[in-house]
């Protein structure tokens, strides 16, 4: 096993970005979801 160095170490690219950026769409569209169904059916607050 080698032992990076802290450049070394900034440079390599992982899955966790690519993770990040699918749950932040997901969250995206439902939030755009809640919004849209929110004008379409508005209800009252009990």
């Amino acid at each position: 096993m080698r032992v990076l160095k802290e450049k070394e170490l900034m440079e390599i690219s992982g899955g966790f970005f690519s993770a990040a950026k699918v749950l932040g769409i997901i969250g995206a569209v439902t939030f755009v979801i809640g919004v849209i169904d929110g004008f379409v059916r508005p209800l009252r607050c009990n």
